[in-house]
């Protein structure tokens, strides 16, 4: 068995680097059969089982499945039964309101009562279908203790967790994963996994992605090299637990959360090998390209991971970032330009300060701007970017991120009623002057 101490884990564990690879791995010597996927006998005395992600018959490129070699089979439980989340929703949001007014909040508090991961969840918004697996769900997480006998698994979607404040040490069926702010990570959509914070609290973001699967984007012709490399994804090696004893597992089906009490850790996969895990990233190796002439480009050059749609360049979601970086466009207006976008934007802060946005936007806060929602640079930003001397500026220190998706967010009632809300969000652009001259 591995086992990794949590204060150690930040540099000793191990992982398998390359997005989408073929992966495999073993906590056991001799764990994973050779030549053969589901051999009458698998060995150790361990059982064979395949985890899809995808439908069988998809193409190749776009296939995703692991084979697990586990200590019981998961089909080894009892029924589940619905348990109350009333602040986790999904799409189509029961009382929610899609709304062209741009929304921007505080950073949620930690609560005050101890709550894992699971119970830290809060919607914000989404859309689609959670049944028609189309659209996204984004989520706050707000946790101050560890999940020690209970466990979840999310059959609606994928998960892109983003944290802001505290690191996470994700224990899954496929193994471990530590990830802090600066990082994130997916954990592939029915994982099941476990959250330990080894700061004793946590706080973050997470787009849950019921289409399909986050992918890298096309680089189209900016060629072969750029952006995220695959290289810089970090997937787990086996770990298992050898737990019997009595735990919660908990599902988030059809919108809903189930759970069950299981006799045996859900962790007991052994050996595994296949291209459908968790995986890690650490922003800070993103390879942000830019203009060296004039204008700023746009936001889609900043994307990390897409999930595409039938239609071409319209994501079920992007997850973009905003990070150091320099800028050096000659007449130009170097922030973010105003507009309004086919595209729906939900950002967040995960440390410093937004170059677009001189007051207001604060690490763990947040703002939506829905899709033709017009946005763009505060009074102060527009004030100070268009007559500031345009030599070589860095922009250093910070972060900010997007989830962008085709579809508008529609926001939950807690959302809209949350006391961290700001309610005068607008005013950042009244003093905006008339400048005209003609």
């Amino acid at each position: 068995m591995t086992t990794t101490d949590e204060p150690r884990a930040r540099t000793e564990l191990e992982y398998a680097a390359g997005f989408g690879n073929e992966h495999h791995s073993e906590a056991v010597p001799g764990a994973l059969p050779s030549g053969r996927n589901s051999p009458q006998r698998a060995p150790l005395g361990l059982y064979a089982e395949q985890h899809s992600a995808t439908a069988f018959t998809e193409p190749r490129a776009q296939n995703r499945r692991s084979w697990v070699y586990r200590i019981r089979p998961s089909a080894a439980h009892p029924r589940f039964r619905p348990i109350d989340a009333p602040r986790l929703l999904s799409a189509p949001v029961p009382g929610g309101v899609a709304d062209p007014n741009r929304r921007r909040w505080n950073a949620p508090p930690l609560p005050e009562r101890p709550a894992d991961f699971v119970d830290g969840l809060s919607t914000i918004g989404a859309n689609g279908d959670v049944l028609q697996r189309n659209g996204i769900a984004i989520h706050w997480y707000t946790a101050t203790t560890s999940m020690t006998d209970r466990y979840f698994a999310d059959a609606d979607g994928e998960l892109l967790i983003v944290p802001e404040l505290g690191s996470l040490l994700l224990h899954t069926e496929y193994g471990k994963l530590f990830v802090e702010p600066g990082e994130i990570a997916v954990i592939g959509r029915a994982v099941r996994f476990r959250v330990e914070l080894p700061d004793g609290r946590a706080r973050g973001y997470v787009c849950e992605n019921y289409g399909r699967p986050f992918t890298l984007p096309e680089l189209g012709p900016i060629g072969a090299n750029g952006l995220a490399n695959p290289r810089d994804f970090l997937y787990p090696v086996a770990a298992y637990e050898d737990r019997e004893e009595t735990v919660q597992v908990v599902q988030k089906f059809g919108g809903r959360l189930w759970a069950a009490d299981y006799d045996h850790s859900p962790l007991d996969v052994v050996a595994w090998h296949g291209n459908h895990a968790a995986y890690k990233y650490d922003t800070a190796r993103f390879n942000v390209l830019g203009t060296v002439s004039y204008d700023h480009p746009d936001p889609s050059l900043y994307t990390v991971l897409t999930s595409p749609t039938d239609t071409p360049g319209q994501a079920n979601a992007d997850f973009v970032v905003f990070a150091p970086r320099w800028l050096v466009g000659e007449d130009t207006f170097r922030p973010p330009y105003y507009h309004r976008n086919v595209m729906s934007e939900f950002m967040g802060l995960v440390k410093g300060v937004y170059d677009a946005k001189a007051e207001g936007f604060v690490p763990g806060g947040a703002s939506l701007h829905n899709m033709w929602s017009a946005h763009g640079p505060d009074a102060e930003t527009f004030e100070k970017a268009s007559t500031a001397e345009l030599k070589p500026q860095k922009i250093d220190d910070t972060l900010a991120f997007m989830f962008e998706t085709r579809w508008p967010v529609v926001t939950t009632e807690a959302a809209r009623e949350a006391a961290h809300l700001q309610p005068d969000y607008d005013s950042v652009w009244q003093g905006v002057r008339r400048n005209f001259t003609g």
